[in-house]
Protein backbone atom coordinates (compact mmCIF):
# COMPACT_ATOMS: atom_id res chain seq x y z
CA UNK A 1 0.00 0.00 0.00
CA UNK A 2 1.17 3.52 -0.78
CA UNK A 3 0.05 7.05 -0.14
CA UNK A 4 1.21 10.63 -0.08
CA UNK A 5 1.78 13.50 2.35
CA UNK A 6 -0.73 16.35 2.00
CA UNK A 7 0.80 19.81 2.08
CA UNK A 8 4.02 18.62 0.49
CA UNK A 9 3.14 16.56 -2.57
CA UNK A 10 2.62 19.00 -5.47
CA UNK A 11 2.68 21.92 -3.00
CA UNK A 12 4.71 25.13 -2.95
CA UNK A 13 6.85 25.59 0.14
CA UNK A 14 7.10 29.10 1.61
CA UNK A 15 9.41 30.86 4.03
CA UNK A 16 8.02 32.50 7.19
CA UNK A 17 7.62 35.75 5.26
CA UNK A 18 5.76 34.06 2.39
CA UNK A 19 8.75 33.88 0.04
CA UNK A 20 8.90 30.67 -2.06
CA UNK A 21 11.66 28.34 -0.92
CA UNK A 22 13.32 28.03 -4.32
CA UNK A 23 15.31 24.80 -4.62
CA UNK A 24 14.19 23.60 -1.18
CA UNK A 25 15.13 20.08 -0.06
CA UNK A 26 12.70 17.61 1.54
CA UNK A 27 14.29 14.76 3.49
CA UNK A 28 12.00 11.76 3.96
CA UNK A 29 13.28 9.88 7.02
CA UNK A 30 12.15 6.70 8.72
CA UNK A 31 9.90 7.57 11.67
CA UNK A 32 11.63 7.35 15.06
CA UNK A 33 15.14 7.63 13.60
CA UNK A 34 17.54 10.53 13.43
CA UNK A 35 18.44 10.46 9.75
CA UNK A 36 17.77 7.03 8.22
CA UNK A 37 16.38 7.77 4.73
CA UNK A 38 13.01 6.44 3.62
CA UNK A 39 12.67 6.40 -0.16
CA UNK A 40 10.08 8.64 -1.79
CA UNK A 41 8.71 7.59 -5.18
CA UNK A 42 7.29 9.21 -8.31
CA UNK A 43 4.54 6.59 -8.74
CA UNK A 44 2.06 4.84 -6.48
CA UNK A 45 3.54 1.48 -7.48
CA UNK A 46 6.72 2.57 -5.65
CA UNK A 47 8.96 1.65 -8.58
CA UNK A 48 10.43 5.04 -9.60
CA UNK A 49 12.39 6.54 -6.71
CA UNK A 50 13.03 10.26 -6.34
CA UNK A 51 16.61 11.34 -5.62
CA UNK A 52 17.35 11.91 -1.93
CA UNK A 53 16.50 14.50 -0.82
CA UNK A 54 13.49 15.46 -2.98
CA UNK A 55 14.14 18.87 -4.53
CA UNK A 56 11.79 21.79 -5.04
CA UNK A 57 11.72 23.61 -8.38
CA UNK A 58 12.39 27.23 -9.28
CA UNK A 59 9.05 28.19 -7.67
CA UNK A 60 9.60 26.29 -4.43
CA UNK A 61 7.12 23.60 -5.49
CA UNK A 62 7.78 19.98 -4.53
CA UNK A 63 6.88 17.27 -7.05
CA UNK A 64 4.24 14.60 -6.55
CA UNK A 65 5.48 12.20 -3.87
CA UNK A 66 4.40 8.67 -2.97
CA UNK A 67 5.50 6.74 0.13
CA UNK A 68 4.85 3.41 1.75
CA UNK A 69 1.83 3.57 4.12
CA UNK A 70 2.50 4.40 7.75
CA UNK A 71 4.26 7.26 9.46
CA UNK A 72 7.34 9.17 8.42
CA UNK A 73 9.69 11.87 9.61
CA UNK A 74 10.11 14.99 7.44
CA UNK A 75 12.86 17.57 7.38
CA UNK A 76 12.69 20.60 5.08
CA UNK A 77 15.70 22.80 4.35
CA UNK A 78 16.44 25.76 2.15
CA UNK A 79 18.59 25.30 -0.96
CA UNK A 80 21.70 26.11 1.09
CA UNK A 81 20.87 23.38 3.63
CA UNK A 82 19.52 25.63 6.39
CA UNK A 83 16.73 23.77 8.19
CA UNK A 84 13.20 25.19 7.98
CA UNK A 85 11.57 22.54 10.16
CA UNK A 86 11.72 18.86 11.18
CA UNK A 87 8.69 16.82 12.25
CA UNK A 88 8.39 13.14 13.20
CA UNK A 89 5.33 10.89 13.05
CA UNK A 90 3.75 12.48 9.95
CA UNK A 91 0.99 10.20 8.61
CA UNK A 92 1.17 8.98 5.02
CA UNK A 93 -2.37 9.32 3.63
CA UNK A 94 -4.20 7.47 0.87
CA UNK A 95 -4.60 3.95 -0.59
CA UNK A 96 -2.50 2.49 -3.34
CA UNK A 97 -4.85 3.98 -5.92
CA UNK A 98 -3.29 7.32 -5.05
CA UNK A 99 -6.32 8.84 -3.33
CA UNK A 100 -5.54 12.04 -1.46
CA UNK A 101 -2.43 12.72 -3.48
CA UNK A 102 -3.59 12.66 -7.06
CA UNK A 103 -3.62 9.91 -9.64
CA UNK A 104 -0.72 7.64 -10.47
CA UNK A 105 2.05 9.19 -12.57
CA UNK A 106 2.57 7.36 -15.86
CA UNK A 107 6.34 7.45 -16.28
CA UNK A 108 6.00 6.94 -20.05
CA UNK A 109 4.17 10.24 -20.55
CA UNK A 110 6.40 12.66 -18.65
CA UNK A 111 9.92 13.90 -19.25
CA UNK A 112 12.63 12.27 -17.15
CA UNK A 113 15.97 13.70 -16.06
CA UNK A 114 18.32 13.96 -19.04
CA UNK A 115 15.57 14.01 -21.68
CA UNK A 116 16.12 16.40 -24.59
CA UNK A 117 13.57 18.97 -25.63
CA UNK A 118 13.67 21.32 -28.61
CA UNK A 119 11.83 24.61 -27.99
CA UNK A 120 11.19 27.59 -30.21
CA UNK A 121 12.84 30.09 -27.90
CA UNK A 122 16.22 31.13 -26.56
CA UNK A 123 15.89 31.93 -22.87
CA UNK A 124 16.03 30.10 -19.55
CA UNK A 125 13.24 27.54 -19.05
CA UNK A 126 12.04 26.40 -15.60
CA UNK A 127 12.91 22.76 -14.97
CA UNK A 128 15.47 22.66 -17.81
CA UNK A 129 18.94 23.83 -18.76
CA UNK A 130 20.24 24.61 -22.23
CA UNK A 131 22.61 22.07 -23.80
CA UNK A 132 25.18 24.76 -24.56
CA UNK A 133 28.46 23.37 -23.21
CA UNK A 134 28.42 25.60 -20.12
CA UNK A 135 28.46 24.12 -16.59
CA UNK A 136 26.03 22.79 -14.00
CA UNK A 137 26.47 22.61 -10.24
CA UNK A 138 25.34 23.53 -6.73
CA UNK A 139 24.44 27.00 -5.53
CA UNK A 140 28.03 27.65 -4.42
CA UNK A 141 29.76 25.87 -7.32
CA UNK A 142 30.10 28.87 -9.62
CA UNK A 143 28.44 26.94 -12.47
CA UNK A 144 27.79 29.11 -15.53
CA UNK A 145 24.49 27.71 -16.86
CA UNK A 146 22.78 26.76 -13.59
CA UNK A 147 24.13 26.88 -10.04
CA UNK A 148 21.27 25.65 -7.86
CA UNK A 149 20.26 22.79 -5.58
CA UNK A 150 17.72 21.56 -8.14
CA UNK A 151 20.59 20.74 -10.52
CA UNK A 152 21.79 17.78 -8.42
CA UNK A 153 19.72 15.10 -10.15
CA UNK A 154 20.89 16.09 -13.63
CA UNK A 155 24.47 16.60 -12.36
CA UNK A 156 24.59 13.03 -11.08
CA UNK A 157 22.80 11.66 -14.13
CA UNK A 158 25.30 13.24 -16.53
CA UNK A 159 28.25 12.30 -14.31
CA UNK A 160 27.25 8.63 -14.42
CA UNK A 161 26.03 8.53 -18.03
CA UNK A 162 28.87 10.23 -19.92
CA UNK A 163 32.38 9.81 -18.47
CA UNK A 164 33.76 12.20 -21.10
CA UNK A 165 31.97 15.26 -19.70
CA UNK A 166 34.52 17.40 -17.89
CA UNK A 167 34.23 17.83 -14.10
CA UNK A 168 35.99 20.77 -12.49
CA UNK A 169 39.13 19.73 -10.58
CA UNK A 170 38.70 16.21 -12.00
CA UNK A 171 36.30 13.39 -11.20
CA UNK A 172 36.16 12.09 -7.67
CA UNK A 173 35.01 8.72 -6.37
CA UNK A 174 31.27 9.23 -6.98
CA UNK A 175 28.85 11.72 -8.47
CA UNK A 176 27.40 12.38 -5.02
CA UNK A 177 30.83 13.15 -3.61
CA UNK A 178 31.60 15.56 -6.44
CA UNK A 179 28.27 17.32 -5.96
CA UNK A 180 28.93 17.67 -2.23
CA UNK A 181 32.37 19.08 -3.10
CA UNK A 182 30.63 21.82 -5.12
CA UNK A 183 32.26 20.77 -8.38
CA UNK A 184 30.75 21.60 -11.76
CA UNK A 185 30.12 19.37 -14.76
CA UNK A 186 30.10 20.45 -18.41
CA UNK A 187 26.77 20.19 -20.20
CA UNK A 188 26.59 18.48 -23.61
CA UNK A 189 27.19 21.07 -26.32
CA UNK A 190 24.53 21.09 -29.05
CA UNK A 191 25.29 24.59 -30.32
CA UNK A 192 25.06 24.55 -34.11
CA UNK A 193 24.59 20.77 -34.27
CA UNK A 194 21.79 18.44 -35.33
CA UNK A 195 20.86 15.28 -33.40
CA UNK A 196 21.68 11.84 -34.81
CA UNK A 197 21.28 8.34 -33.42
CA UNK A 198 24.27 6.37 -32.19
CA UNK A 199 25.37 3.90 -34.86
CA UNK A 200 24.81 1.05 -32.37
CA UNK A 201 22.05 1.99 -29.88
CA UNK A 202 22.24 -1.39 -28.15
CA UNK A 203 22.67 -3.34 -31.39
CA UNK A 204 25.54 -4.00 -33.76
CA UNK A 205 26.94 -1.01 -35.66
CA UNK A 206 24.80 -0.12 -38.66
CA UNK A 207 27.74 1.39 -40.51
CA UNK A 208 25.73 4.46 -41.55
CA UNK A 209 28.09 6.75 -39.67
CA UNK A 210 31.71 5.65 -39.86
CA UNK A 211 34.90 7.30 -38.65
CA UNK A 212 36.03 7.73 -42.27
CA UNK A 213 33.36 10.34 -42.98
CA UNK A 214 31.88 11.21 -39.58
CA UNK A 215 35.40 11.95 -38.30
CA UNK A 216 34.62 10.59 -34.84
CA UNK A 217 33.53 7.44 -33.02
CA UNK A 218 29.85 7.15 -33.93
CA UNK A 219 29.29 4.43 -31.30
CA UNK A 220 30.16 6.64 -28.31
CA UNK A 221 27.56 8.82 -26.59
CA UNK A 222 28.14 12.55 -27.00
CA UNK A 223 30.80 12.38 -29.71
CA UNK A 224 30.48 15.18 -32.28
CA UNK A 225 31.48 14.91 -35.94
CA UNK A 226 30.84 16.24 -39.41
CA UNK A 227 31.71 19.58 -41.03
CA UNK A 228 29.91 22.67 -42.26
CA UNK A 229 31.96 22.68 -45.48
CA UNK A 230 34.77 20.81 -47.22
CA UNK A 231 37.44 21.74 -49.76
CA UNK A 232 37.95 19.30 -52.64
CA UNK A 233 41.32 17.55 -52.83
CA UNK A 234 42.90 15.84 -55.81
CA UNK A 235 41.86 12.54 -54.25
CA UNK A 236 38.21 13.65 -54.48
CA UNK A 237 38.39 13.90 -58.30
CA UNK A 238 37.56 10.95 -60.57
CA UNK A 239 40.52 9.22 -62.26
CA UNK A 240 41.29 10.29 -65.85
CA UNK A 241 43.99 9.68 -68.53
CA UNK A 242 44.88 12.58 -70.89
CA UNK A 243 45.06 11.60 -74.62
CA UNK A 244 46.06 13.42 -77.87
CA UNK A 245 48.94 14.07 -80.27
CA UNK A 246 51.50 16.85 -81.05
CA UNK A 247 53.27 17.30 -84.45
CA UNK A 248 57.01 18.12 -84.27
CA UNK A 249 59.66 18.44 -87.07
CA UNK A 250 61.97 15.80 -85.76
CA UNK A 251 64.78 14.72 -88.15
CA UNK A 252 66.63 15.93 -91.26
CA UNK A 253 69.33 13.53 -92.41
CA UNK A 254 71.97 14.48 -94.97
CA UNK A 255 74.06 11.63 -96.22
CA UNK A 256 77.48 12.62 -97.37
CA UNK A 257 79.83 10.42 -99.35
CA UNK A 258 83.54 11.22 -99.94
CA UNK A 259 87.11 9.93 -100.08
CA UNK A 260 90.37 11.25 -98.77
CA UNK A 261 91.99 11.88 -102.30
CA UNK A 262 89.21 12.98 -104.56
CA UNK A 263 85.79 14.50 -105.00
CA UNK A 264 82.46 12.87 -105.03
CA UNK A 265 78.99 14.17 -105.33
CA UNK A 266 76.61 14.27 -102.38
CA UNK A 267 72.89 14.20 -102.00
CA UNK A 268 71.19 17.51 -102.40
CA UNK A 269 73.66 18.69 -105.17
CA UNK A 270 76.37 19.81 -102.73
CA UNK A 271 80.10 19.25 -103.40
CA UNK A 272 82.63 18.40 -100.73
CA UNK A 273 86.46 18.72 -101.12
CA UNK A 274 88.68 15.71 -100.60
CA UNK A 275 90.80 15.67 -97.50
CA UNK A 276 88.30 17.46 -95.39
CA UNK A 277 88.21 14.57 -92.96
CA UNK A 278 84.97 13.09 -94.12
CA UNK A 279 84.68 9.36 -93.67
CA UNK A 280 83.29 7.19 -96.33
CA UNK A 281 79.88 7.57 -94.86
CA UNK A 282 78.70 10.32 -92.54
CA UNK A 283 75.33 11.39 -91.34
CA UNK A 284 74.07 14.66 -89.96
CA UNK A 285 70.84 14.70 -87.94
CA UNK A 286 68.93 17.86 -87.04
CA UNK A 287 66.25 17.60 -84.34
CA UNK A 288 63.66 20.27 -83.52
CA UNK A 289 61.93 20.35 -80.09
CA UNK A 290 59.12 22.54 -78.70
CA UNK A 291 57.69 23.55 -75.32
CA UNK A 292 53.94 23.37 -74.46
CA UNK A 293 52.81 25.79 -71.73
CA UNK A 294 49.23 25.63 -70.38
CA UNK A 295 47.11 28.43 -68.94
CA UNK A 296 45.58 28.23 -65.41
CA UNK A 297 41.86 27.56 -65.68
CA UNK A 298 39.62 29.19 -63.01
CA UNK A 299 39.37 27.63 -59.56
CA UNK A 300 40.14 29.16 -56.15
CA UNK A 301 39.76 26.09 -53.88
CA UNK A 302 36.65 27.64 -52.28
CA UNK A 303 35.09 25.22 -49.73
CA UNK A 304 31.82 23.58 -50.75
CA UNK A 305 28.91 24.07 -48.30
CA UNK A 306 27.50 20.72 -47.17
CA UNK A 307 24.91 21.87 -44.58
CA UNK A 308 21.56 20.11 -44.91
CA UNK A 309 18.37 22.22 -44.98
CA UNK A 310 18.18 23.35 -41.35
CA UNK A 311 15.98 25.47 -39.04
CA UNK A 312 17.22 26.55 -35.65
CA UNK A 313 15.76 26.18 -32.16
CA UNK A 314 17.14 25.72 -28.61
CA UNK A 315 17.94 22.26 -27.21
CA UNK A 316 17.13 21.84 -23.50
CA UNK A 317 17.95 19.10 -20.96
CA UNK A 318 15.46 18.15 -18.26
CA UNK A 319 16.71 18.73 -14.69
Amino acid sequence: MAGTIPGFSLAQQLDSDGTPLVGCQLYTIQAGTTSTPQTAYQDSGLTLPWPYPVLGDAYGRLPQIFLADGSIKLRLTRANGTQVFALDGVLVVGPSSGGGGGSTVDATTVLATGDLKARYGTGVLAGFVRANGRTLGSATSGATERANADAQVLFEYLWNTDPNLAVSAGRGATSTADWAANKTIALPDWRGRVIAGLDTMGSTAAGRLTSTYFIGDSTTLGVAGGFESRTLLTANLPPYTPAGSVSVLSTLTDWVRGTLNGFSSTSGGNLFQAGNGLSSLAAQQITSTGTLTGTAQGGTSTPIPIVQPTMLATIYLKL
